[in-house]
Protein backbone atom coordinates (compact mmCIF):
# COMPACT_ATOMS: atom_id res chain seq x y z
CA UNK A 1 0.00 0.00 0.00
CA UNK A 2 1.09 3.67 -0.04
CA UNK A 3 2.65 5.63 2.43
CA UNK A 4 -0.30 6.34 3.96
CA UNK A 5 -1.16 3.01 5.72
CA UNK A 6 -0.78 3.86 9.67
CA UNK A 7 2.61 4.62 11.03
CA UNK A 8 1.99 2.34 14.14
CA UNK A 9 0.26 -1.21 14.38
CA UNK A 10 -2.61 -2.22 16.74
CA UNK A 11 -1.28 -5.22 19.47
CA UNK A 12 -3.23 -7.73 16.76
CA UNK A 13 -3.08 -10.31 19.09
CA UNK A 14 -2.80 -10.25 22.47
CA UNK A 15 -4.77 -12.89 23.53
CA UNK A 16 -7.03 -16.24 22.05
CA UNK A 17 -9.97 -15.24 20.76
CA UNK A 18 -13.29 -16.86 22.82
CA UNK A 19 -15.36 -19.33 21.21
CA UNK A 20 -18.54 -16.72 22.26
CA UNK A 21 -16.79 -13.94 20.15
CA UNK A 22 -16.37 -16.29 17.05
CA UNK A 23 -20.04 -17.56 16.86
CA UNK A 24 -21.10 -14.01 17.34
CA UNK A 25 -19.41 -12.81 13.44
CA UNK A 26 -20.51 -16.04 12.72
CA UNK A 27 -23.96 -14.53 13.38
CA UNK A 28 -23.53 -11.18 12.27
CA UNK A 29 -23.36 -13.36 8.51
CA UNK A 30 -26.48 -14.92 9.07
CA UNK A 31 -28.38 -11.94 9.58
CA UNK A 32 -26.15 -10.13 7.16
CA UNK A 33 -26.76 -12.67 4.10
CA UNK A 34 -30.37 -13.77 5.48
CA UNK A 35 -31.14 -10.29 4.36
CA UNK A 36 -29.33 -9.88 1.24
CA UNK A 37 -30.52 -13.22 -0.91
CA UNK A 38 -34.41 -13.05 1.32
CA UNK A 39 -34.09 -9.64 -0.99
CA UNK A 40 -32.34 -10.65 -3.82
CA UNK A 41 -33.79 -14.07 -4.56
CA UNK A 42 -37.31 -14.02 -3.07
CA UNK A 43 -38.79 -9.83 -2.23
CA UNK A 44 -37.10 -8.09 -4.77
CA UNK A 45 -38.42 -10.73 -7.90
CA UNK A 46 -41.78 -10.12 -6.58
CA UNK A 47 -41.65 -6.44 -6.41
CA UNK A 48 -40.25 -6.07 -9.75
CA UNK A 49 -43.45 -8.57 -11.18
CA UNK A 50 -45.98 -6.08 -8.82
CA UNK A 51 -44.35 -2.94 -10.33
CA UNK A 52 -43.07 -3.47 -13.94
CA UNK A 53 -45.71 -6.25 -14.82
CA UNK A 54 -44.93 -9.84 -16.36
CA UNK A 55 -43.15 -8.39 -19.19
CA UNK A 56 -40.65 -5.83 -17.34
CA UNK A 57 -40.36 -7.81 -14.17
CA UNK A 58 -37.02 -9.12 -15.76
CA UNK A 59 -35.61 -5.86 -17.00
CA UNK A 60 -36.87 -4.16 -13.61
CA UNK A 61 -34.90 -7.10 -11.52
CA UNK A 62 -31.59 -6.98 -13.31
CA UNK A 63 -31.76 -2.81 -13.21
CA UNK A 64 -32.09 -3.33 -9.27
CA UNK A 65 -29.68 -5.88 -9.14
CA UNK A 66 -26.79 -4.05 -10.94
CA UNK A 67 -27.76 -0.81 -8.74
CA UNK A 68 -26.83 -2.83 -6.13
CA UNK A 69 -24.11 -4.34 -6.74
CA UNK A 70 -22.26 -1.38 -8.12
CA UNK A 71 -23.16 0.01 -4.99
CA UNK A 72 -22.33 -2.96 -3.06
CA UNK A 73 -18.50 -2.41 -4.41
CA UNK A 74 -18.46 0.83 -3.53
CA UNK A 75 -19.53 0.81 0.20
CA UNK A 76 -17.01 -2.42 0.44
CA UNK A 77 -14.08 -0.65 -0.64
CA UNK A 78 -14.74 3.06 1.27
CA UNK A 79 -16.11 1.11 4.54
CA UNK A 80 -13.62 -1.04 4.73
CA UNK A 81 -10.64 1.15 3.77
CA UNK A 82 -12.68 3.95 6.37
CA UNK A 83 -12.87 1.77 9.19
CA UNK A 84 -9.22 1.08 9.36
CA UNK A 85 -8.57 4.67 10.44
CA UNK A 86 -11.77 4.77 12.80
CA UNK A 87 -11.24 5.94 16.17
CA UNK A 88 -13.87 5.24 19.12
CA UNK A 89 -14.62 3.78 22.20
CA UNK A 90 -16.03 0.46 21.06
CA UNK A 91 -13.47 0.13 18.15
CA UNK A 92 -12.48 0.25 14.74
CA UNK A 93 -14.67 -2.34 13.01
CA UNK A 94 -17.91 -2.13 15.45
CA UNK A 95 -18.74 1.81 14.45
CA UNK A 96 -19.07 0.32 11.01
CA UNK A 97 -21.02 -2.72 11.95
CA UNK A 98 -23.88 -0.80 13.93
CA UNK A 99 -24.49 2.25 11.65
CA UNK A 100 -24.39 -0.47 8.82
CA UNK A 101 -27.11 -1.60 10.05
CA UNK A 102 -29.50 0.53 11.37
CA UNK A 103 -29.52 2.16 7.50
CA UNK A 104 -29.71 -0.95 5.74
CA UNK A 105 -32.42 -1.96 8.47
CA UNK A 106 -34.17 1.80 7.74
CA UNK A 107 -33.45 1.40 3.86
CA UNK A 108 -35.24 -2.66 4.05
CA UNK A 109 -38.13 -0.91 5.49
CA UNK A 110 -38.72 1.64 2.81
CA UNK A 111 -37.88 -0.85 0.36
CA UNK A 112 -40.94 -2.94 1.74
CA UNK A 113 -43.41 0.29 -0.01
CA UNK A 114 -41.31 0.83 -3.07
CA UNK A 115 -44.14 1.47 -5.82
CA UNK A 116 -41.72 2.06 -8.80
CA UNK A 117 -38.76 0.96 -10.35
CA UNK A 118 -36.84 3.96 -9.63
CA UNK A 119 -37.73 3.39 -5.94
CA UNK A 120 -37.14 0.00 -5.52
CA UNK A 121 -33.52 0.55 -6.79
CA UNK A 122 -32.88 3.65 -4.75
CA UNK A 123 -34.02 2.11 -1.48
CA UNK A 124 -32.41 -1.45 -2.68
CA UNK A 125 -28.66 0.52 -2.84
CA UNK A 126 -29.51 2.55 -0.18
CA UNK A 127 -29.95 -0.99 1.79
CA UNK A 128 -27.07 -2.61 0.27
CA UNK A 129 -24.86 0.21 1.25
CA UNK A 130 -25.81 -0.31 4.91
CA UNK A 131 -25.35 -4.35 4.15
CA UNK A 132 -22.12 -3.78 2.58
CA UNK A 133 -20.60 -1.79 5.03
CA UNK A 134 -21.26 -4.22 8.04
CA UNK A 135 -19.24 -6.87 5.41
CA UNK A 136 -16.47 -4.64 5.25
CA UNK A 137 -15.98 -4.36 8.83
CA UNK A 138 -17.03 -7.84 10.35
CA UNK A 139 -14.58 -9.46 7.39
CA UNK A 140 -12.07 -7.41 8.51
CA UNK A 141 -12.32 -8.83 12.04
CA UNK A 142 -10.75 -12.01 11.63
CA UNK A 143 -7.38 -11.26 10.25
CA UNK A 144 -7.54 -8.63 13.16
CA UNK A 145 -8.08 -10.85 15.82
CA UNK A 146 -7.15 -14.30 14.95
CA UNK A 147 -3.85 -15.63 14.80
CA UNK A 148 -2.50 -16.96 11.28
CA UNK A 149 -2.46 -20.71 12.54
CA UNK A 150 -6.31 -20.63 13.62
CA UNK A 151 -7.43 -18.51 10.90
CA UNK A 152 -8.68 -22.01 8.79
CA UNK A 153 -10.94 -23.36 11.62
CA UNK A 154 -12.68 -19.74 12.86
CA UNK A 155 -12.90 -18.74 8.80
CA UNK A 156 -14.91 -21.82 7.92
CA UNK A 157 -17.22 -21.17 11.06
CA UNK A 158 -17.78 -17.54 9.82
CA UNK A 159 -18.09 -19.07 5.92
CA UNK A 160 -21.07 -21.24 7.70
CA UNK A 161 -22.85 -18.12 8.67
CA UNK A 162 -22.87 -17.06 5.37
CA UNK A 163 -23.95 -20.18 4.18
CA UNK A 164 -26.82 -20.39 6.73
CA UNK A 165 -28.01 -16.91 5.64
CA UNK A 166 -28.50 -17.72 2.46
CA UNK A 167 -30.69 -20.93 3.19
CA UNK A 168 -32.79 -18.67 6.15
CA UNK A 169 -33.36 -16.37 2.68
CA UNK A 170 -34.85 -18.80 1.09
CA UNK A 171 -37.02 -19.64 4.19
CA UNK A 172 -37.97 -15.95 4.30
CA UNK A 173 -39.50 -16.11 1.30
CA UNK A 174 -41.45 -19.47 2.23
CA UNK A 175 -43.07 -18.16 5.11
CA UNK A 176 -43.57 -14.80 4.12
CA UNK A 177 -45.05 -16.02 0.74
CA UNK A 178 -46.85 -12.83 -1.38
CA UNK A 179 -46.71 -10.79 2.03
CA UNK A 180 -43.41 -8.88 1.07
CA UNK A 181 -43.74 -6.22 4.08
CA UNK A 182 -43.53 -9.46 6.59
CA UNK A 183 -40.86 -11.10 4.59
CA UNK A 184 -39.04 -7.27 5.10
CA UNK A 185 -39.63 -6.92 8.37
CA UNK A 186 -38.65 -10.56 9.47
CA UNK A 187 -35.46 -9.76 7.50
CA UNK A 188 -34.72 -6.51 9.53
CA UNK A 189 -35.83 -8.31 12.80
CA UNK A 190 -33.32 -11.33 11.95
CA UNK A 191 -30.86 -8.70 11.02
CA UNK A 192 -30.97 -6.74 14.94
CA UNK A 193 -31.44 -9.86 16.86
CA UNK A 194 -28.33 -11.35 15.01
CA UNK A 195 -25.98 -8.27 16.15
CA UNK A 196 -26.83 -8.09 19.88
CA UNK A 197 -24.50 -11.48 20.48
CA UNK A 198 -21.44 -9.70 18.83
CA UNK A 199 -22.16 -5.92 20.54
CA UNK A 200 -21.97 -7.72 23.70
CA UNK A 201 -18.84 -9.76 23.71
CA UNK A 202 -16.82 -7.63 20.38
CA UNK A 203 -13.17 -7.82 21.05
CA UNK A 204 -12.24 -4.60 18.57
CA UNK A 205 -9.58 -2.98 20.25
CA UNK A 206 -9.41 1.21 19.81
CA UNK A 207 -7.27 2.76 17.74
CA UNK A 208 -4.49 4.78 19.17
CA UNK A 209 -4.11 8.47 19.17
CA UNK A 210 -1.49 9.21 16.47
CA UNK A 211 -1.61 6.26 14.98
CA UNK A 212 -2.82 7.30 11.44
CA UNK A 213 -0.93 9.75 10.16
CA UNK A 214 -3.13 12.57 8.59
CA UNK A 215 -3.93 11.98 4.50
CA UNK A 216 -5.22 14.07 1.77
CA UNK A 217 -8.40 12.34 -0.24
CA UNK A 218 -6.07 11.75 -3.71
CA UNK A 219 -3.59 10.36 -0.92
CA UNK A 220 -6.40 7.98 0.88
CA UNK A 221 -7.92 6.84 -2.94
CA UNK A 222 -4.41 6.60 -4.14
CA UNK A 223 -4.48 3.83 -1.51
CA UNK A 224 -6.55 1.13 -3.13
CA UNK A 225 -3.68 0.97 -5.60
CA UNK A 226 -1.95 -2.41 -4.72
CA UNK A 227 1.89 -2.66 -6.13
CA UNK A 228 0.90 -6.40 -7.53
CA UNK A 229 4.97 -6.41 -7.90
CA UNK A 230 5.59 -6.13 -3.63
CA UNK A 231 2.23 -7.88 -3.02
CA UNK A 232 2.09 -10.65 -6.12
CA UNK A 233 0.49 -13.30 -3.65
CA UNK A 234 -2.40 -10.78 -2.56
CA UNK A 235 -2.94 -10.59 -6.55
CA UNK A 236 -2.95 -14.22 -7.21
CA UNK A 237 -5.22 -14.59 -4.45
CA UNK A 238 -7.79 -11.96 -5.40
CA UNK A 239 -7.73 -13.47 -9.38
CA UNK A 240 -8.42 -16.67 -8.09
CA UNK A 241 -11.20 -15.60 -5.76
CA UNK A 242 -13.00 -13.94 -8.95
CA UNK A 243 -12.25 -17.37 -11.02
CA UNK A 244 -13.74 -19.56 -8.28
CA UNK A 245 -16.73 -17.13 -7.55
CA UNK A 246 -17.47 -16.52 -11.38
CA UNK A 247 -17.51 -20.55 -11.93
CA UNK A 248 -19.91 -20.97 -9.11
CA UNK A 249 -22.42 -18.13 -10.67
CA UNK A 250 -22.15 -19.48 -14.36
CA UNK A 251 -23.52 -23.30 -12.37
CA UNK A 252 -26.43 -21.95 -10.68
CA UNK A 253 -27.88 -18.77 -12.78
CA UNK A 254 -29.78 -20.43 -15.00
CA UNK A 255 -30.32 -23.73 -13.10
CA UNK A 256 -34.38 -23.21 -12.80
CA UNK A 257 -34.36 -23.19 -16.60
CA UNK A 258 -31.87 -25.71 -17.33
CA UNK A 259 -34.26 -27.88 -14.81
CA UNK A 260 -37.14 -27.03 -17.17
CA UNK A 261 -35.52 -27.02 -20.76
CA UNK A 262 -32.78 -29.68 -20.55
CA UNK A 263 -33.46 -32.17 -17.90
CA UNK A 264 -37.89 -31.83 -18.23
CA UNK A 265 -38.24 -31.70 -15.04
CA UNK A 266 -41.77 -32.04 -13.44
CA UNK A 267 -41.61 -29.01 -11.07
CA UNK A 268 -38.75 -26.87 -11.80
CA UNK A 269 -38.97 -24.74 -8.23
CA UNK A 270 -38.86 -27.67 -6.49
CA UNK A 271 -35.89 -28.91 -8.11
CA UNK A 272 -34.11 -25.71 -7.50
CA UNK A 273 -35.00 -25.93 -4.06
CA UNK A 274 -33.54 -29.68 -3.59
CA UNK A 275 -30.65 -29.05 -5.33
CA UNK A 276 -29.90 -25.69 -3.56
CA UNK A 277 -30.45 -27.39 -0.38
CA UNK A 278 -28.51 -30.44 -0.99
CA UNK A 279 -25.34 -27.52 -2.06
CA UNK A 280 -25.78 -25.31 0.85
CA UNK A 281 -25.73 -28.73 3.48
CA UNK A 282 -22.90 -30.10 1.62
CA UNK A 283 -21.14 -26.12 2.28
CA UNK A 284 -22.40 -25.90 5.44
CA UNK A 285 -20.94 -29.00 6.66
CA UNK A 286 -17.39 -29.05 5.14
CA UNK A 287 -16.24 -25.25 5.36
CA UNK A 288 -15.07 -25.47 9.41
CA UNK A 289 -13.51 -28.92 8.81
CA UNK A 290 -11.92 -28.13 6.11
CA UNK A 291 -10.49 -25.02 7.15
CA UNK A 292 -9.51 -26.59 10.70
CA UNK A 293 -8.00 -29.38 8.61
CA UNK A 294 -5.70 -26.66 6.37
CA UNK A 295 -4.65 -25.39 9.89
CA UNK A 296 -2.59 -28.20 10.43
CA UNK A 297 -1.78 -29.68 6.73
CA UNK A 298 -1.35 -25.88 4.44
CA UNK A 299 -4.13 -23.94 2.51
CA UNK A 300 -2.97 -24.26 -0.99
CA UNK A 301 -3.23 -28.21 -1.72
CA UNK A 302 -6.87 -27.72 0.06
CA UNK A 303 -8.08 -24.72 -2.47
CA UNK A 304 -6.56 -26.58 -4.89
CA UNK A 305 -8.70 -29.69 -4.87
CA UNK A 306 -11.44 -27.81 -3.26
CA UNK A 307 -11.55 -25.96 -6.94
CA UNK A 308 -11.60 -29.43 -9.08
CA UNK A 309 -14.44 -30.53 -7.16
CA UNK A 310 -16.39 -27.43 -8.22
CA UNK A 311 -15.13 -28.68 -11.64
CA UNK A 312 -15.81 -32.07 -11.68
CA UNK A 313 -19.63 -30.86 -10.39
CA UNK A 314 -19.52 -28.77 -13.39
CA UNK A 315 -18.71 -31.72 -15.91
CA UNK A 316 -21.62 -33.82 -14.13
CA UNK A 317 -24.12 -31.51 -14.76
CA UNK A 318 -22.62 -30.87 -18.41
CA UNK A 319 -23.74 -34.83 -18.97
CA UNK A 320 -26.59 -34.98 -16.74
CA UNK A 321 -29.08 -34.68 -19.57
CA UNK A 322 -27.19 -37.62 -21.70
CA UNK A 323 -28.62 -40.19 -18.41
CA UNK A 324 -32.24 -39.58 -19.39
CA UNK A 325 -34.35 -41.19 -16.71
CA UNK A 326 -31.55 -40.92 -13.72
CA UNK A 327 -30.52 -37.44 -15.06
CA UNK A 328 -31.75 -35.91 -12.59
CA UNK A 329 -29.78 -38.55 -10.06
CA UNK A 330 -27.18 -37.00 -11.77
CA UNK A 331 -27.66 -33.36 -10.83
CA UNK A 332 -28.07 -34.32 -6.92
CA UNK A 333 -24.54 -35.74 -7.12
CA UNK A 334 -23.09 -32.60 -8.57
CA UNK A 335 -25.32 -31.04 -6.33
CA UNK A 336 -23.46 -32.48 -3.60
CA UNK A 337 -19.96 -32.26 -5.12
CA UNK A 338 -20.72 -28.63 -5.69
CA UNK A 339 -21.12 -28.23 -1.99
CA UNK A 340 -18.24 -29.72 -0.78
CA UNK A 341 -15.95 -27.85 -2.96
CA UNK A 342 -17.59 -24.65 -2.36
CA UNK A 343 -17.14 -25.55 1.46
CA UNK A 344 -14.07 -26.52 1.79
CA UNK A 345 -12.63 -23.67 -1.01
CA UNK A 346 -14.71 -20.78 1.18
CA UNK A 347 -13.65 -22.18 4.53
CA UNK A 348 -9.81 -22.27 3.38
CA UNK A 349 -9.44 -19.49 1.04
CA UNK A 350 -10.89 -17.42 3.70
CA UNK A 351 -7.71 -18.21 5.74
CA UNK A 352 -5.79 -18.52 2.53
CA UNK A 353 -6.07 -14.88 1.63
CA UNK A 354 -6.11 -13.39 5.13
CA UNK A 355 -2.54 -14.40 5.32
CA UNK A 356 -1.89 -12.15 2.43
CA UNK A 357 -3.39 -8.74 2.61
CA UNK A 358 -0.79 -6.07 1.85
CA UNK A 359 -1.35 -4.33 5.05
CA UNK A 360 -2.35 -6.03 8.73
CA UNK A 361 -2.94 -2.06 9.68
CA UNK A 362 -5.09 -1.98 6.93
CA UNK A 363 -6.95 -5.08 6.69
CA UNK A 364 -10.55 -3.27 6.28
CA UNK A 365 -9.12 -2.32 3.20
CA UNK A 366 -7.65 -5.09 1.91
CA UNK A 367 -11.24 -6.96 2.89
CA UNK A 368 -12.70 -4.77 0.94
CA UNK A 369 -10.69 -5.39 -2.31
CA UNK A 370 -11.59 -9.18 -1.78
CA UNK A 371 -14.87 -8.49 -1.40
CA UNK A 372 -14.80 -6.85 -4.83
CA UNK A 373 -13.32 -10.12 -6.29
CA UNK A 374 -16.56 -11.80 -5.11
CA UNK A 375 -19.54 -9.38 -6.30
CA UNK A 376 -17.91 -8.70 -9.57
CA UNK A 377 -19.29 -11.98 -11.19
CA UNK A 378 -22.53 -11.02 -10.10
CA UNK A 379 -22.45 -8.52 -12.83
CA UNK A 380 -21.21 -10.29 -15.82
CA UNK A 381 -21.80 -13.75 -15.25
CA UNK A 382 -25.25 -13.17 -16.59
CA UNK A 383 -24.28 -11.79 -19.82
CA UNK A 384 -21.39 -14.76 -20.46
CA UNK A 385 -24.20 -17.07 -19.20
CA UNK A 386 -26.96 -15.75 -22.12
CA UNK A 387 -24.31 -15.63 -24.53
CA UNK A 388 -23.24 -19.49 -23.76
CA UNK A 389 -26.25 -20.44 -23.35
CA UNK A 390 -28.00 -18.78 -26.62
CA UNK A 391 -24.97 -18.58 -29.34
CA UNK A 392 -22.33 -20.54 -27.98
CA UNK A 393 -23.91 -23.79 -28.19
CA UNK A 394 -26.04 -24.23 -24.93
CA UNK A 395 -25.77 -26.06 -21.48
CA UNK A 396 -22.87 -27.86 -22.11
CA UNK A 397 -20.43 -24.62 -23.27
CA UNK A 398 -21.95 -23.10 -20.12
CA UNK A 399 -20.85 -25.45 -17.59
CA UNK A 400 -18.01 -27.05 -19.56
CA UNK A 401 -16.52 -23.20 -19.29
CA UNK A 402 -17.74 -23.15 -15.76
CA UNK A 403 -15.60 -26.03 -14.93
CA UNK A 404 -12.43 -24.94 -17.19
CA UNK A 405 -12.83 -21.30 -15.12
CA UNK A 406 -12.37 -23.54 -11.79
CA UNK A 407 -9.57 -25.35 -12.75
CA UNK A 408 -8.16 -21.87 -13.29
CA UNK A 409 -8.95 -20.83 -9.90
CA UNK A 410 -7.06 -24.28 -8.61
CA UNK A 411 -4.00 -23.16 -10.91
CA UNK A 412 -4.29 -19.29 -9.52
CA UNK A 413 -3.80 -20.50 -5.58
CA UNK A 414 -0.26 -22.42 -6.81
CA UNK A 415 1.13 -19.03 -7.86
CA UNK A 416 0.89 -18.39 -4.47
CA UNK A 417 3.97 -18.49 -2.02
CA UNK A 418 4.33 -17.20 1.19
CA UNK A 419 1.35 -19.48 2.18
CA UNK A 420 1.80 -22.88 2.00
Amino acid sequence: MTSSSPSQRLPAFQHPVRPGWVASVALVNVGLNTAIFATLNQLLPMQSLDVAGEHGKEAALSLAGTVGVVVAMVVNLLAGALSDRTRSRSGRRTPWILVGALVACGFLLLLSTAESVATLCLFWAGAQAGLNAMMAAVTACVPDRVRPERRGLVGGIVVTGITVGVMLGSGVGMVAGERVRLGYLMVVVGLVVSLIPYLLTRDDPQLAAGAVPRITKSEFMRGFAVNLRTHRDFGWAWLGRLLMMTAIQLLIVYLLFFLRDQLHHSDPPAGVFLLTAVYAVGTVVTAALAGQLSDRTGRRPLVAVASALVAVAAVLLAVAPLFGGVSMAMAVVAAVVLGIGNGSFLGVDFALITQVLPDAAENGRGMGLINVAASLPQIFSLGLAWLAVTHLGGYTVLFTGAAVIAILAAASVYRVRSVK
